[in-house]
Protein backbone atom coordinates (compact mmCIF):
# COMPACT_ATOMS: atom_id res chain seq x y z
CA UNK A 1 0.00 0.00 0.00
CA UNK A 2 1.24 3.45 -0.90
CA UNK A 3 0.90 6.20 1.29
CA UNK A 4 -0.32 9.46 0.30
CA UNK A 5 0.59 13.14 -0.03
CA UNK A 6 0.43 15.16 2.82
CA UNK A 7 0.82 18.68 1.17
CA UNK A 8 -1.02 20.83 -1.05
CA UNK A 9 -0.70 24.04 -2.66
CA UNK A 10 -1.59 27.11 -1.47
CA UNK A 11 -5.01 28.89 -2.81
CA UNK A 12 -3.14 32.32 -2.51
CA UNK A 13 0.55 33.08 -1.79
CA UNK A 14 2.23 36.74 -0.72
CA UNK A 15 4.16 37.78 -3.93
CA UNK A 16 7.20 37.92 -1.15
CA UNK A 17 6.68 34.36 -0.55
CA UNK A 18 8.41 33.17 -3.98
CA UNK A 19 7.82 30.65 -6.24
CA UNK A 20 5.11 27.74 -5.43
CA UNK A 21 7.70 24.39 -4.77
CA UNK A 22 6.00 21.25 -6.65
CA UNK A 23 4.09 18.87 -5.05
CA UNK A 24 6.09 15.87 -3.77
CA UNK A 25 5.80 13.10 -5.26
CA UNK A 26 5.76 9.69 -3.42
CA UNK A 27 5.49 8.81 0.22
CA UNK A 28 6.11 11.94 2.45
CA UNK A 29 6.94 11.95 6.04
CA UNK A 30 5.55 11.33 8.59
CA UNK A 31 3.40 9.06 6.45
CA UNK A 32 6.09 7.05 4.43
CA UNK A 33 6.91 3.88 5.21
CA UNK A 34 10.06 3.57 7.67
CA UNK A 35 12.03 0.97 7.58
CA UNK A 36 15.44 0.96 9.55
CA UNK A 37 18.95 1.55 8.53
CA UNK A 38 20.97 -1.41 6.96
CA UNK A 39 23.58 -0.82 9.69
CA UNK A 40 21.44 -0.88 12.71
CA UNK A 41 23.33 -2.76 15.65
CA UNK A 42 21.31 -3.55 18.69
CA UNK A 43 21.73 -5.26 22.13
CA UNK A 44 19.76 -6.03 25.01
CA UNK A 45 20.76 -6.68 29.11
CA UNK A 46 18.36 -7.57 31.34
CA UNK A 47 19.21 -7.69 34.98
CA UNK A 48 16.99 -8.84 38.33
CA UNK A 49 18.30 -7.36 41.98
CA UNK A 50 17.25 -5.18 44.85
CA UNK A 51 13.90 -5.69 44.19
CA UNK A 52 13.94 -4.75 40.54
CA UNK A 53 13.73 -5.91 36.83
CA UNK A 54 15.57 -3.75 34.89
CA UNK A 55 16.17 -4.06 30.83
CA UNK A 56 18.31 -1.99 29.08
CA UNK A 57 18.31 -1.67 24.94
CA UNK A 58 20.26 -0.03 22.94
CA UNK A 59 20.08 0.59 18.88
CA UNK A 60 23.27 2.31 17.36
CA UNK A 61 23.56 3.56 13.61
CA UNK A 62 26.00 5.57 11.70
CA UNK A 63 23.36 6.93 9.20
CA UNK A 64 22.75 9.71 10.57
CA UNK A 65 26.13 10.87 11.29
CA UNK A 66 26.35 12.90 7.70
CA UNK A 67 23.11 14.28 8.71
CA UNK A 68 24.70 15.60 11.99
CA UNK A 69 28.37 16.31 11.07
CA UNK A 70 27.69 20.00 10.26
CA UNK A 71 26.49 20.62 13.55
CA UNK A 72 28.72 17.96 15.79
CA UNK A 73 31.76 17.67 14.10
CA UNK A 74 33.21 14.11 14.64
CA UNK A 75 30.02 12.35 15.31
CA UNK A 76 30.13 8.75 13.77
CA UNK A 77 27.32 6.96 15.60
CA UNK A 78 23.40 8.19 17.04
CA UNK A 79 22.59 5.72 19.77
CA UNK A 80 19.12 5.33 21.74
CA UNK A 81 19.03 3.64 25.19
CA UNK A 82 16.03 2.57 26.38
CA UNK A 83 16.21 1.11 30.25
CA UNK A 84 12.67 -0.40 31.55
CA UNK A 85 12.45 -1.14 35.22
CA UNK A 86 9.42 -2.96 36.89
CA UNK A 87 9.98 -1.78 40.86
CA UNK A 88 6.97 -3.70 42.61
CA UNK A 89 4.96 -3.92 40.05
CA UNK A 90 5.11 -0.59 38.40
CA UNK A 91 7.08 0.03 35.47
CA UNK A 92 8.97 2.83 34.09
CA UNK A 93 10.31 3.53 30.82
CA UNK A 94 13.36 6.34 30.39
CA UNK A 95 14.64 6.54 26.42
CA UNK A 96 18.07 9.04 25.86
CA UNK A 97 20.16 9.14 22.68
CA UNK A 98 23.35 9.83 22.57
CA UNK A 99 26.12 10.54 20.22
CA UNK A 100 29.67 9.33 19.81
CA UNK A 101 32.85 9.16 17.68
CA UNK A 102 33.40 6.06 17.89
CA UNK A 103 33.16 4.14 14.65
CA UNK A 104 31.21 0.87 14.42
CA UNK A 105 34.43 -0.55 13.84
CA UNK A 106 35.85 0.05 16.84
CA UNK A 107 32.73 0.08 19.39
CA UNK A 108 29.85 -2.12 18.90
CA UNK A 109 26.31 -1.92 20.81
CA UNK A 110 27.48 -4.30 23.18
CA UNK A 111 30.48 -1.98 23.94
CA UNK A 112 28.66 1.41 23.77
CA UNK A 113 25.66 -0.16 26.13
CA UNK A 114 28.73 -1.31 28.43
CA UNK A 115 30.37 2.33 28.11
CA UNK A 116 26.91 4.10 29.27
CA UNK A 117 26.95 1.80 32.15
CA UNK A 118 30.36 2.64 33.32
CA UNK A 119 29.65 6.40 33.04
CA UNK A 120 26.70 6.01 35.65
CA UNK A 121 28.93 3.75 37.64
CA UNK A 122 31.72 6.73 37.62
CA UNK A 123 28.99 9.28 38.36
CA UNK A 124 27.17 7.41 40.58
CA UNK A 125 30.42 6.28 42.98
CA UNK A 126 31.36 10.14 42.59
CA UNK A 127 28.29 11.12 44.59
CA UNK A 128 28.33 8.60 46.92
CA UNK A 129 31.62 9.83 48.20
CA UNK A 130 30.74 13.08 48.28
CA UNK A 131 27.39 12.32 49.89
CA UNK A 132 28.96 10.06 52.46
CA UNK A 133 32.51 11.76 53.36
CA UNK A 134 30.40 15.74 52.57
CA UNK A 135 27.36 14.93 53.69
CA UNK A 136 26.15 16.71 50.86
CA UNK A 137 22.13 15.53 50.60
CA UNK A 138 22.05 17.20 54.19
CA UNK A 139 23.46 20.57 52.93
CA UNK A 140 20.76 23.46 53.73
CA UNK A 141 21.63 25.54 50.74
CA UNK A 142 19.10 25.91 48.40
CA UNK A 143 19.05 29.08 47.05
CA UNK A 144 20.90 30.66 43.57
CA UNK A 145 24.09 29.07 42.87
CA UNK A 146 24.77 28.00 46.20
CA UNK A 147 24.48 24.11 45.52
CA UNK A 148 26.88 23.98 42.30
CA UNK A 149 29.37 26.49 44.17
CA UNK A 150 29.19 24.27 46.81
CA UNK A 151 29.83 21.35 44.93
CA UNK A 152 32.89 22.95 43.10
CA UNK A 153 34.18 23.54 46.39
CA UNK A 154 33.69 19.84 47.89
CA UNK A 155 35.02 18.23 44.53
CA UNK A 156 38.29 20.55 44.81
CA UNK A 157 38.91 19.55 48.11
CA UNK A 158 38.49 15.91 47.28
CA UNK A 159 40.92 16.34 44.41
CA UNK A 160 43.35 18.11 46.20
CA UNK A 161 43.03 15.39 48.83
CA UNK A 162 44.04 12.72 46.43
CA UNK A 163 46.70 14.42 44.60
CA UNK A 164 48.76 15.10 47.83
CA UNK A 165 48.01 11.18 48.41
CA UNK A 166 45.61 11.11 51.29
CA UNK A 167 42.06 8.53 51.07
CA UNK A 168 39.44 10.96 51.62
CA UNK A 169 38.77 10.06 55.09
CA UNK A 170 42.12 10.49 56.08
CA UNK A 171 42.93 13.57 54.09
CA UNK A 172 39.14 14.81 55.89
CA UNK A 173 40.84 13.95 59.73
CA UNK A 174 44.74 15.33 58.71
CA UNK A 175 43.51 18.31 57.74
CA UNK A 176 40.89 19.29 60.28
CA UNK A 177 43.91 18.62 63.01
CA UNK A 178 46.24 20.73 61.00
CA UNK A 179 44.06 23.48 59.31
CA UNK A 180 46.81 25.81 57.79
CA UNK A 181 47.50 23.10 55.75
CA UNK A 182 44.71 23.32 54.29
CA UNK A 183 45.06 26.29 53.44
CA UNK A 184 48.41 26.24 52.32
CA UNK A 185 47.30 23.57 49.94
CA UNK A 186 44.73 25.51 48.31
CA UNK A 187 47.03 28.14 47.89
CA UNK A 188 49.18 25.59 46.33
CA UNK A 189 52.62 25.33 48.58
CA UNK A 190 53.87 21.96 49.20
CA UNK A 191 52.23 20.55 52.65
CA UNK A 192 55.06 17.94 54.05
Amino acid sequence: MEAGTTSSPSKGTSPRCGRILPRPSGPFPPSAVWSPPSDLQATETIEKGHGRIETRRLETTSALAEYLNPLWSGVAQVCRITRERIVRGKKTIETVYAITSLTAERASAEQLLALSRAHWGIENSLHYVRDVSCHEDQARAHAGHAPEVLAACRNTALTLMRRLGYKVVEGLEHFAEHRLAAVEAVRGWRTE
